[in-house]
């Protein structure tokens, strides 16, 4: 513990999901140390933190040793959320990706095992299913990968195993599906789809579609992630530690169908918006056509139940994006 509080390391806290889980255990009152370089994080999205008494901001790269040894000095539990994220940039350049995903990841387990941290949640990836068909995705039956991201994601889930079982360090995968909302960053090439989209509809510019639209995704809301987490970090429950969940809402939504809530919730401020029509183009390389979670086994053992359905999370974000990004 840190000032007497249960201290908690964020990697990649910076960034748009390590931003919202610092935000949410700063107003827990936790100690929150942020690890980041700044790669694909900003400062801005931690700038109100960095005055707390209970916020640490440690500039730096996974990719040292010593700089995640030094991170995780007096911390209770660490939320890994650093990683080169985006299936294009792998397949664009997966030396970066291997090097961040997985050898970072592998150098925050051997400093969390040195330094007797009490659990160890990461981000996994609903990208690990690979070409699997099934749907929906359950948590024990995966295909191969169908990128160099996706390989990296699932050599995570395979370290986090050996060093539970090795080393008895405790772990928790989190398989995130889809996740958006306030933060996420709407520029770049790597963008995602949601963000992007609503600063193009913003503009008054055309989306441009992969596909014909029907390919379908399980769309998971900022703030169910930050309860996965939680719940993950505070389980007391022993069946539930050392395995990997599906985080995500448990429902999917279409392209197109997603596409018509934007238009829908951003007419609300824009009556314009909801004439712009979408173009469709190729598909992309390496995309799944179909991705739905299975949240059962979540439900059963960490008592996880969404705050946020897909619509009722997107107006949330669309709200955000209008006041911050217009």
């Amino acid at each position: 513990m840190i000032q007497n509080k249960t201290a908690v390391l964020i990697t990649g806290g910076a960034g748009f999901i390590g931003s919202n889980l610092c935000e949410y255990f700063l107003s827990k009152d936790y100690f929150v140390v942020c690890l980041d370089n700044f790669a694909t994080g900003h400062r801005h999205n931690i700038k109100p933190f960095l005055d707390k008494a209970n916020f640490k901001l440690i500039e730096g790269d996974i990719r040292n040793l010593e700089t995640c040894k030094e991170a995780v000095l007096s911390i209770d539990y660490v939320l890994h959320q650093a990683a080169l994220g985006s299936v294009p940039r792998s397949i664009n350049d997966p030396i970066t990706s291997n090097d961040v995903n997985i050898a970072g990841f592998l150098n925050m387990l051997v400093a969390s095992r040195d330094a007797g941290v009490k659990r160890f949640i990461y981000a996994a990836s609903s990208s690990t299913y690979g070409d699997s068909e099934r749907l929906p995705k359950v948590e024990d039956t995966i295909g191969k990968p169908l990128s160099p991201y996706a390989i990296t994601k699932y050599v995570n889930e395979l370290y986090a195993d050996i060093f539970s079982k090795t080393y008895g360090l405790e772990t928790i995968g989190l398989r995130y599906f889809n996740v958006f909302g306030r933060r996420q960053d709407p520029n770049g090439a790597y963008a995602a789809v949601i963000p992007k989209f609503v600063m193009q509809l913003m503009r008054h510019e055309s989306p441009v579609i992969n596909g014909d639209g029907n390919y379908s995704r399980d769309f998971t809301y900022i703030d169910n992630v930050i309860q996965m987490n939680e719940l993950a970090m505070l389980t007391h429950n022993l069946e539930a530690i050392n395995t990997v969940y599906n985080t995500a809402y448990g429902d999917r939504t279409t392209l197109n169908d997603m596409v018509h809530y934007l238009k829908l919730f951003l007419s609300d401020y824009d009556k314009k918006i909801a004439d712009i029509q979408v173009i469709y183009g190729p598909n992309r390389v390496g995309d799944i056509p179909h991705s739905l979670a299975s949240i059962e086994k979540a439900k059963k053992l960490l008592n996880y139940h969404p705050n946020y359905s897909f619509q009722e999370g997107l107006k949330e974000a669309v709200n955000w994006y209008w006041e911050n990004l217009k």
